[in-house]
């Protein structure tokens, strides 16, 4: 586990190497492709190390990470998490985000997943 003054340390060096410019494409269980700015990716950890960790994986190549256990509309919110958290990151402004309360343990589950 890294302390956040590393993580903090590793995320600067990845924009500086040039690794958060571009798009990533995340695809849900049925098959619904979400494209998003590399910088909102890495807002989760695990994508962050998929897409960035060096050996050639897959992930890290094509840019594209498939998600067979997260539904589409988990995808999609977990999407809007990731913009909302870049947005908010500051702490300047707050604001709540948003979660339907039938959607939050499956959210919950995919969030720890992701490591948001």
């Amino acid at each position: 586990m890294t302390g956040k003054g590393e993580a903090a340390a590793h995320h600067r060096e990845a924009e500086e190497d040039g690794e958060m410019v571009g798009v990533v494409k995340l695809i849900s269980a049925e098959g619904f492709e979400f494209v998003i700015d590399k910088k909102a990716a890495m807002v989760s950890n695990t994508l962050r190390n998929m897409l960035t960790s060096p050996g050639g994986f897959a992930e890290s190549r094509d840019n594209e990470v498939r998600f067979p256990e997260i539904s589409t509309a988990i995808l999609e919110k977990i999407c809007q998490y990731f913009y909302w958290s870049l947005h908010y990151a500051s702490g300047k402004e707050t604001a709540e985000f948003p979660i339907e309360p039938e959607i939050t343990l499956e959210l919950m589950m995919a969030a720890n997943y992701l490591d948001t």
